[in-house]
Formats: structure tokens, sequence, C-alpha cells
């Protein structure tokens, strides 16, 4: 055999590990897939990344170039799995997209559940969408234009238009036997629905039982009434909650006349509890729905609006400052300890501001429990409030040599301290009641008390204790 012959049929090498010792995409990997996308090598590329899963895939993408991304995507062509494109960012998402051309990605979309497809589509124009809905099977392209009309973030644009429905009168077997003998089968499921000739759903079998139970037994004997059906119109949040509360792995998704129309599954809800948390989280921090991969532009954009209004709450500060300037100029150890106030009551603040949203989000936290959860806040800031009071006090007293300044900013503390438990709490729910978010608008009002407070606190008794001049 000649030596070409012989390089023509040698493996490609040694085997690459996709991830390293931490679990993050190996760096060798990385440089391996890169250079054969340099080289257009398309055997190379599709032996090293091929096979890969969907998360290892979407990965690896977030972490190369966006000018090689589409080269990627296109060199691997029908080996590459398009639900990818569900574990990454929006933005590399729509940079991917925007990349190929509308048959293309169409072509990758067949292959998909429908949650995945929609999941997709959703985030690109309405002109992108018609021009890649155009390319399918008008099948295809009705239900997934169907789960788009559906609002944003609800369950009927994140359920699986794949599902098994049978008639009330079929028998065990007459359902095994036409699991066993269709084609369009859901890739995974874990319940039967019973349905009547208005598709109007009447019940569920669980797989198991379906199993475990003769052949010649009517459906109906075995069926479950869905009391857990989900409204298509529902919001994400709501159902998550629900599979939470009732350990549900999969729930029927009916329109406004009771007709199933889908299915969700705890992965679609895992998916829905994460993105929840990460939404929160963002919101607490003024950030928004900033990405990693965003564009310095976007995060710079998203975050300017928070950062002017907590301005305007630091001037308001200021201008109580401002208001004892007598006062400060005639003891400098006052502008020293300052600060001291104004954090601590800041930091109690934010704590029950976070237990509160977190109450608010799960339904923990409602009328009926409000008040004692309220005296509990008041307890604990006051118990941590005479605690930090005696440390700060006694710190204050040493270091100026002076008892009556430890006096002043012990009271101070234990006063911002309450006014922080209360507004923590409190603020967080008037927002609530008044349908703002209380994740996104919370932390500037709750800064914002504990700062004016603090400062008129400790300032305010100062110049009382001492007779200082306002």
């Amino acid at each position: 055999m000649s030596e070409a012959a012989e390089l023509e049929v040698s493996p490609p090498g040694p085997q690459i590990p996709v991830r390293d010792d931490e679990e993050r995409i190996n760096p060798d990997f990385i440089a391996a897939v890169e250079a054969a996308i340099q080289a257009q090598d398309q055997f190379g590329l599709r032996a090293l990344a091929g096979d890969l899963h969907e998360a290892d895939t979407g990965d690896l993408l977030e972490m190369l170039n966006a000018d090689e991304r589409g080269d990627f995507v296109r060199l691997l062509g029908d080996e590459f799995d398009y639900t990818a494109l569900t574990e990454i960012d929006e933005a590399v998402r729509l940079e991917v997209l925007e990349d190929l051309p509308p048959e293309a990605i169409a072509e990758g979309l067949e292959d998909l559940d429908s949650d995945d497809a929609v999941y997709i589509l959703e985030d690109l124009d309405e002109d992108e969408q018609a021009a890649i809905l155009g390319e399918l099977p008008y099948a295809d392209r009705a239900q997934l234009q169907k789960a788009l009309d559906y609002p944003e973030e609800s369950a009927g644009r994140r359920m699986q238009s794949e599902f098994i429905a049978v008639a009330p009168f079929w028998t065990v077997g007459q359902t095994i036997d036409y699991m066993r003998e269709a084609r369009d089968l859901p890739d995974s499921f874990y319940e039967i629905y019973v349905v009547d000739p208005t598709f109007k759903l009447l019940g569920s079998v669980h797989l198991d039982k379906i199993l475990r139970t003769k052949r010649a037994e009517k459906v109906t004997s075995i069926m479950e009434e869905t009391r857990q059906a989900v409204l298509a119109t529902e919001d994400q949040e709501e159902v998550a909650r629900r599979f939470e509360r009732y350990n549900l792995v999969s729930s029927a998704v009916v329109d406004e006349n009771e007709r199933l129309v889908g299915v969700l599954t705890v992965d679609d809800i895992v998916d829905v509890i994460q993105e929840e948390a990460e939404e929160d989280l963002r919101a607490l921090a003024g950030v928004g729905d900033e990405e990693i991969s965003d564009t310095v532009v976007t995060i710079a954009r998203s975050r300017l609006a928070w950062l002017v209004v907590n301005l305007g709450t630091a001037i308001l500060a200021s201008v109580v400052i401002a208001f004892f300037e007598d006062t400060i100029e005639a003891m400098v150890a006052l502008a020293v300890l300052m600060p001291i106030v104004a954090s601590m009551g800041g930091n109690a603040g934010t704590q029950t501001m976070t237990v509160a949203v977190r109450g608010i989000a799960t339904q923990e936290l409602s009328a009926r429990n409000m008040m004692r959860v309220l005296n509990r806040e008041i307890l604990v800031s006051a118990v941590n409030g005479v605690a930090l009071a005696f440390l700060i006090g006694v710190t204050a007293w040493l270091w100026f040599d002076n008892s009556g300044l430890g006096f002043v900013i012990a009271g101070a503390i234990i006063i911002n301290m309450l006014f922080a438990g209360l507004s923590g709490l409190l603020i967080p729910i008037v927002l609530d009641r008044l349908n703002v978010d209380p994740a996104i608008a919370s932390s500037v009002f709750v800064t914002t008390v504990t700062d004016v407070v603090g400062f008129f606190a400790f300032l305010g008794i100062a110049a009382i204790w001492f007779g200082l001049p306002f």
C-alpha cells in the first residue's frame, strides 16, 4: 500500500478531550476546531465536532470568534444539531442565524421538536421569521406560527406540539399498537392523552399504567382526569411554580376551549426556572437582560438608565448632608463616621429586600402572613441594630476618645437598622401592588431610604447631643 493510500485511511489522530478537568471547553480542542475552520477542512471539523452533544456544541460556539461561527455551522452541514442554538446566549444565536440563509435554517429546524424551533425563531424580526417559515412544509409552518402567536414567556411558547392523543373508546392494546407503528411520535413522552372528537382534553394515562394493564381494557378505565392542565396563555413562571409544587414531569397545554394543543415537559421547565432566576438576579443588580456576549454599546445602554436613577438618589442623600454642613464643620469626626451608618443600613436593607423579593416571586409572601413577617423583620432589625450599635459605639468612643460620639452613632445605627428592615420588606410589597417588578426597582429605593435616614439620624442626633449648629 502506498504512503498516500495509508494517509487516506489513517484515523485523524488522537482524540482531544472536549472538556478539561474543570469541565470547561478544552483550549486545545478549541484551537483544533479553529484550525479546521481556517483551513476549511470539513472532514477534520466533522471528526472533531460532528458527534458533540448539543450543550457542548453550544459552549463551543460561544468560545469561537464571531467570524468563525458561520463557517463552523456551514462546514458541519447536516451534522450540525440546531438544538445547540437553544443552549447559547441570544446575541450569539442571532449572529449565527444572520449568517445563514433561510433555507438552511429551515432545513435544520425540521429535525427539531417544535418547542426548540420556536425558541430559536422567537427572537428574530418578523420578516426573518416569515422568510424561514416560508421554506418549511405547510404543516410545520402552521404549527410553529401558531406557537409564535402566543404571548412571549407564555406556556404556548414553551410547549411541545408533538404529543400522543387517543380516543376514549380505544383499548390499551390499540394504543400500544399505534405507538409501535406510528412514525411521527415525539422523541420522548411520559403520558398518553385522551381526547373527545373535538380534541377537548378528557384525561391522561401514564406509560407505566399502559404497560401494566391488559390489552382489552379501555384507556378510560385507567385514565386520570387532568387536574393540572396548563392554559396556553399562562405565564411560564406560574407554570414552573406549578411543576415545582406538584412535582410534575409533564403537563397538558390547552387553549381557551380546553382543547389539547401541546405538552410541557420538565426539561422545558428547568430552562424556564433558570431563565427566571437569572432574570431576577440581573434585575436586582440593575443590568436588565444583559448577556456575557453582548457588545459594549448594548451593555452601556442597558446599565446607564439605572446608573442615572442612582445618581438622582445619591444627590438626594447629598442634600441631607449639605443640610448639616455647619454641624460637620464643627466636628470633623462626624464626616469620618457617616459612611459607616449608611453602609450598615444599606447592607441590612438589601438582606431583607432579597428575602422579600424571593418571597413575592415564589408566592410565599402574601397578605395572610405579611404582618407575621413584618414583626419578625422588626425584631431581627432591633436585635442586629443593638448588637452593631454596641460594637460601633465602643469603637467610636475609643477611636476619638469621646463617649458622647459613641452613644450618638449607636443611636443612629439602631434607627437606621429599623428603617432598613421596614423598607427592605415594605418597598418590594408596595411595588408589587403597583404592578412594578420589585426585583428591578426595589434596590434603588431601599438604598435611598437607608442613606437618607442614616445621614439624617446620625447628624441630627449629633447636632442635638453636642449642641452643634444646623
